[in-house]
This record gives structure tokens, C-alpha cells and sequence, in this order.
């Protein structure tokens, strides 16, 4: 799911990067922190996600604040105010077509959301904040502290150096690190991003946060690593009628960690209603992955390797059909909707490590698990140490994954049993074996959407949609209130990763149901 185009809004004699996607009754603005780039955000899942999240709602407009992304660069001897930055808010909504919009602030975008708020209350619908803060120097950094990350900035710009201080618990996993990297060389120059830490180290509005008269929701987590908790805190005490919400968490970024509990959040206070089918636990099989070298080998190499093997981790655990998960120390957890997928990615994986040339271990367990956020649980932790118990090579698994398996053409063998420490019995042990059966569907297949995968009511309302009627004529034709309407259309378009209602009508016509036309 990307925006059809990027188009640029005239702010002075600057150029504002800006981009929509959705068609939600209501406009959301999404001002950004830092740095940004609107076209690299949609090459990582935690952010893809959330503007997806996002978009399922509301008409979603998304920019590059100047000086970032693809949006024209400030001059390092001239910065431009905090009120210049909302006349670019402004500058961009104007050239969407949005009279009147919610903005979210995200970071060091939520004093520009803040100001914009008291500046132009007739534009400003609501207001939601994230890691958010009034004073820069009181609750993100001290002028030392600052000096420092400049200093970092100038010298290793571009290299990712700057992750540790905004999601340190993603350091480990290579992937976002070198997603992470490309976000800061292609986000802005090493001297831009200094002068950019520099103005931001200006911000102080505490003083206007009295005015704001929109409804204001804020939300912080708990342990972030960046932004003093105490700076919401803040926020929620000056600002008339602010609801505080604190969800745990240490990483900075909204697009990191729980990004779904964010998103809910967001949605509930925006249209009064949390995102419908939504479930907290499902039943799913998690494989866990772990490595070692065969050999005796220098950091250099087993870097590379490792780094290398993790890759190929994600583009195996996709092509069979799973998700990544969550990397854990050493363990790398994927998940599957059902116990063959996981077996059979096991057996490409420990393919996959002997031609990289080092050693895999792998153990699976099924169970009930979170939908949302890192896996935790007896369900991870009981597949956890079925990896560690594997020897080189080995695919351990429960004898749940073997039972629910069975049909599939796989074939195990008994692998006695082991004492759990989340289990009051013994848990009885299978070894996936038989290389003939253990052939991984390898090939990339294209991603269909099918209309089975909509209920009946929104096959119903997909085929109304590409008649051409409106959300009120096909409440009135289906007896549904307009707002359930308008979430199934939301539902619809998540389901089958289309961006707009004319998507939505396309694909009816290529795909007739019993509904269709």
C-alpha cells in the first residue's frame, strides 16, 4: 500500500514535500519528528503499518518538514522559526484540499502540531501527541548532552550512529540498523542534521499551552529514550481538558514497538471507536531460530555472516508465508499461522545457514499468543528454549506441532521429552526429519488478495462500492448505520491492501462475488 504520487506545496519560496493516502471522512495530519523521508517510510514494516493503521480511518497527509526527506533544504546559517515550520503545515494542508484537519505530532512534531493549534484553532480539529515535549533543553537534552549528539552527528552521520539514542533496543536486529542507516543519510546531510538539532534545541513554547482549545490527547511511553516522560506529563497539565496515556515501551519512534496499541489509541480518540475485529490473542506456531559458526572464525567474518543469514531469515520467514517477529539476543522468532509453514521455513532456513556456512538450531511450539507487540508469553518462551535445547542442525518441535501437522506430508520422529519451567508436565518432543518431505516451497509466490477473504456483509458492500453509491446509500440499501458502513470499508481496504474506494471498485470488477456485479 503506497500514495499514488508525491506532490510538493508552496511554502514561501520553499518546496514542501507532501503526500495522501485514504479516504476517511476526516483529515489527519501527520507531522513527523526529526528527520523523515516520505518515500523510505514505506520501506519499513513498523511504519507501513502505522500510516496503514492510520489511513484506514482518517484522509491521511503526510510531509517532510523543511530541510528533510524530499522537501527543500534550510540554509545552516539562517534557520527558520517554529512559526515558519507551522506555515508550512498550513502551506501543505492548503494544498490538499483540507480546510480543516486532526493533527498528529510526532517527537520534535509536536511542538510544531502544539503551536499550530493555538495559531489556527478554526483549522484544527483535534490534536494528538506522541513523545512529545515544550521545552527542548528541559526534558530531551542538556546544551552537554547536545553538544555531544552534534559532534556524533557531524562525524557519523549516515552510518546509523544515532539509533542507540532513539531505539536502543533495536541495535541488535541488523535489518532496521541498516534501514535505520539509509533513514539518516537519505533524511538529511550530516550539516543539515546538526543545524536541524540545533533549531529544535530552541523550542520552548510552554507559554502558549493555555491557548489551545482543541480536544488533546497525549501519549508517552513509560521509559522512552529520548524524550523525559515528565514532558508529557507536562503537556497534560497546561493544556485545558489533555487526556495523559503512558504504554510501556523504551524505544522513541512511533512507528517502534507496540505500534497497533498507538494506533487504537489514536483511532479511539479520533472517532470514538477502537478498530472493529480486532482480537488480543490468537492461536499461531512460533519458530525460533538461532546460529553458530562451524568453524572457528574471526569477528569480521561471523559479523558478515550473521548479518547475512538474518537477511535471508526475513526473506525465507515471508516466502513460507510468516512474519518476523522480534530478534532476541541471538534468537531470531518468526511466526506462522499454521505448524507446516514453520516446519517447512525450519528446513529452508537450516538450508539456507549450511550455504551461508554456519549451523542452525531451531525449535517450534504452538500455542496462544499476543497479536500485539514483542513475543512474550509460555508460547515464546517454551519455543525459546526448545532452540536452545536443539543441537546443530536440529528442528525440535512440540508434539502439538507434529499433531497439527498431520496431513501435511512431513514426518517426525520421537525426541523424547524435557522439563519446562512454564509447564507443570513434562513436554513431550518430536524431530522433523526426512530431507524428501522437508523440500521448502521456496518460490516466491504473488500476493493475491481473494474475495474469500471478506465476510459476507463486506463482499456485500464492496460490490455497492463499485456500483458508485456513497456511504449513506449503501447504509440505507443494507439497513446499517452510515459509521458501520464506512468501518467496513475501512476493514475492507486493510484486508486487501488497496488505498482508495476506487481500488476497492476495481477489484470488485476483476473479482465478482456472489455479491459482485
Amino acid at each position: 500500500m503506497r500514495p499514488i504520487e508525491t506532490r510538493y506545496a508552496c511554502s514561501g519560496d520553499v518546496r514542501i514535500a507532501y503526500q495522501v493516502v485514504g479516504q476517511g471522512s476526516f483529515d489527519l495530519v501527520f507531522v513527523p519528528g526529526f528527520i523523515s523521508n516520505l518515500d523510505l517510510h514505506w520501506e519499513d514494516e513498523g511504519y507501513t503499518r502505522l500510516l496503514k493503521r492510520l489511513s484506514a480511518f482518517s484522509r491521511l497527509i503526510l510531509f517532510d518538514k523543511r530541510g528533510t526527506g524530499l522537501s527543500d533544504r534550510v540554509d545552516a546559517h539562517n534557520l527558520p522559526s517554529l512559526e515558519t515550520r507551522i506555515d508550512d503545515v498550513r502551506a501543505v494542508m492548503d494544498a490538499a484540499g483540507s480546510g480543516r484537519a486532526a493533527l498528529l505530532g510526532s517527537s520534535e512534531g509536536a511542538p510544531m502540531a502544539m503551536l499550530f493549534a493555538a495559531t489556527y484553532p478554526e483549522r484544527t480539529r483535534a490534536l494528538a501527541l506522541y513523545g512529545g515535549y515544550a521545552h527542548f533543553h528541559k526534558w530531551v537534552m542538556s546544551p552537554e548532552r547536545l553538544d555531544a549528539f552534534i559532534e556524533m552527528a557531524e562525524t557519523a552521520w549516515g552510518t546509523g550512529a544515532t539509533l542507540p539514542h532513539f531505539a536502543p533496543s533495536r541495535v541488535d536486529d541488523a535489518h532496521f540498523a541498516q534501514w535505520w542507516a539509509r533513514f539518516e543519510r537519505l533524511s538529511a546531510s550530516p550539516t543539515a542534521a546538526a543545524a536541524l538539532a540545533r533549531m529544535n534545541a530552541d523550542v520552548d513554547i510552554r507559554h502558549i499551552l493555555s491557548v489551545i482549545s482543541a480536544p488533546t490527547l497525549v501519549i508517552h511511553r513509560r521509559n522512552d529514550a529520548r524524550v523525559d516522560p515528565d514532558a508529557s506529563r507536562f503537556l497534560a497539565q497546561k493544556i485545558p481538558g489533555a487526556r495523559l496515556v503512558e504504554i510501556p515501551g523504551r524505544d522513541h519512534p512511533i512507528w517502534t514497538g507496540d505500534v497497533d496499541g498507538v494506533a487504537d489509541l489514536i483511532e479511539e480518540f479520533l472517532t470514538g471507536e477502537r478498530a472493529v475485529g480486532e482480537v488480543d490473542r490468537v492461536l499461531a506456531a512460533l519458530l525460533v531460530t538461532r546460529i553458530y559458526d562451524t568453524a572457528r572464525l574471526g569477528d569480521r567474518m561471523w559479523s558478515e555472516r550473521s548479518q547475512r543469514f538474518q537477511e535471508t531469515w526475513r526473506l525465507l520467514v515471508g516466502r513460507h508465508g510468516g512474519r518476523s517477529v522480534g530478534l532476541h539476543g541471538e534468537l531470531m522468532i518468526s511466526r506462522f499461522d499454521g505448524p507446516a509453514r514453520a516446519i517447512r521455513c525450519a528446513a529452508a532456513l537450516r538450508e539456507a545457514a549450511q550455504e551461508i556456512g554456519v549451523a542452525s538450531a531451531q525449535g517450534a511450539h504452538v500455542g496462544e499468543i499476543e497479536v500485539r507487540g514483542p513475543p512474550v508469553g509460555t508460547t515464546a518462551r517454551v519455543a525459546m528454549q526448545l532452540a536452545a535445547h536443539a543441537g546443530r542442525g536440529d528442528i525440535i518441535a512440540s508434539r502439538l506441532i507434529a499433531d497439527l501437522a498431520a496431513g501435511s506430508g512431513l514426518h517426525f520422529t520421537d525426541a523424547g521429552r524435557i522439563s519446562v519451567d512454564e509447564l507443570e508436565q513434562p513436554l513431550a518432543l518430536v524431530h522433523a526429519t526426512s530431507e524428501q518431505h522437508l523440500e521448502p516451497a521456496c518460490r516466491p509466490k504473488p500476493k493475491t488478495a481473494e474475495p474469500a477473504a471478506l465476510t459476507a456483509r463486506e463482499s456485500e458492500v464492496v460490490s455497492l462500492v463499485a456500483d458508485g453509491k456513497s456511504n449513506a446509500a449503501i447504509a440505507a440499501e443494507l439497513r446499517l448505520s452510515e459509521h458501520t458502513v464506512k468501518r467496513h470499508v475501512a476493514n475492507i481496504l486493510l484486508k486487501l491492501d488497496l488505498p482508495s474506494r476506487a481500488a476497492a471498485a476495481a477489484f470488485s470488477a476483476r473479482h465478482p462475488g456472489p455479491h459482485g456485479p
